[in-house]
């Protein structure tokens, strides 16, 4: 993926320029930006402090003044972009930089001519958006929480906004970002869907006799969830995330890490100390055969497959302090290592 080729679209009248340093950084991980664009009216004085950022960061300023008060001009210029830029075949995938909800079906448009959509935006951004792109990333997420307020001069205001009622302008400020604050976090799918969803995956691949990997779930839940990204509920690593979930538990053994659902692990734990009790009892070693007719008298719903192993062999083998040997006839015997 990081050979692909990506045009980054900044609805300048939407996003603070203080995320744009960030959101390149970030972008690196997919591919190379062969176009850099935003869109606004450079006319009004909220773009002033643009300039700078433009100049360092080489992006193009787009021009479009407001022919209707109240409306955002730059979004028609931005699909039309977009589309002429589709049809060159000269980039691979598209950045959207926005919050804003009307760009869901430019997305879903992009993905369905093969391009690879990354989306950008605030915490506020609609879920219709969110879910038209292949990753969809808060921006919050991306700057470091230093403890510094942010200058009035970074947060972006729309010119339209002047145009707010007086009335509205003395509402109880505390009241309301607590309001604003709930309404955007309810566009973040909740850690309770995501663990119901991980639960889901594990319990299918236990079905097909199949381990559950941590690069699996990671990458199934971002296809599930386009904006799914576990710094949104404080976490700088998937693993560190799971780890916080009390019905899976993350298993490692070497470089090799697997998820399972705890009350399978702690069956397993189970089957496993009983296996070591009966090679005590019979002198420390005994066949697989018999003690496969042991653990079904014991353990009626038992098969190895649910942890990952097609023959019982394989599964007694895995224990730690056991191997596995043969006697004169060739039977396969279980036997506690000393």
């Amino acid at each position: 993926m990081e050979n692909l080729r990506f045009a980054v679209l900044i609805d300048g009248e939407n996003i603070s320029s203080k995320y744009v340093s960030v959101m390149f950084d970030e972008l690196t991980k997919y591919g190379v930006i062969t176009y850099r664009r935003i869109y606004g009216d450079w006319t009004s004085r909220n773009t002033a402090r643009w300039k700078r950022v433009l100049l360092e960061n080489s992006i193009t300023p787009i021009q479009q003044f407001y022919n209707t008060v109240g409306k955002n001009a730059s979004d028609s210029t931005l699909i039309i972009d977009a589309m002429d830029i589709l049809y060159t075949g000269n980039v691979d995938g598209f950045c959207i930089v926005s919050s804003d909800g009307d760009f869901t079906r430019l997305a879903s448009r992009l993905r369905e001519s093969g391009m690879f959509v990354v989306g950008m935006g605030e915490n506020k951004t609609p879920r219709s958006f969110r879910n038209a792109c292949n990753v969809f990333t808060s921006l919050e997420n991306l700057i470091e929480d230093d403890g510094a307020e942010v200058d009035n001069d970074e947060v972006l205001e729309n010119e339209h906004e002047e145009l707010v009622s007086s009335e509205s302008e003395h509402e109880d400020k505390s009241g309301k970002s607590k309001k604003k604050y709930k309404e955007e976090k309810s566009h973040i799918v909740s850690k309770k869907e995501v663990e119901n969803t991980i639960i889901t995956m594990i319990m299918e691949n236990e079905n097909k006799g199949k381990l559950t990997g941590l690069a699996e779930i990671g990458s199934r839940l971002q296809n599930k969830y386009p904006d799914f990204d576990v710094r949104n509920y404080g976490y700088s690593l998937l693993s560190k995330f799971l780890e916080e979930i009390d019905s899976v538990t993350v298993i490692k053994n070497n470089n090799i890490v697997n998820v399972e659902l705890k009350e399978s692990r702690n069956a397993r734990e189970e089957v496993d100390e009983y296996i070591i009790d009966v090679l005590k009892k019979h002198d420390n070693k005994l066949g697989v055969t018999e003690i496969g007719h042991l653990i079904h008298q014991k353990f009626s719903n038992f098969s190895p497959k649910d942890y990952g192993y097609s023959q019982l062999t394989k599964y007694v083998q895995s224990i730690p302090g056991i191997k596995i040997t043969h006697d004169d006839k060739q039977r396969k015997l279980a036997k506690l290592k000393k």
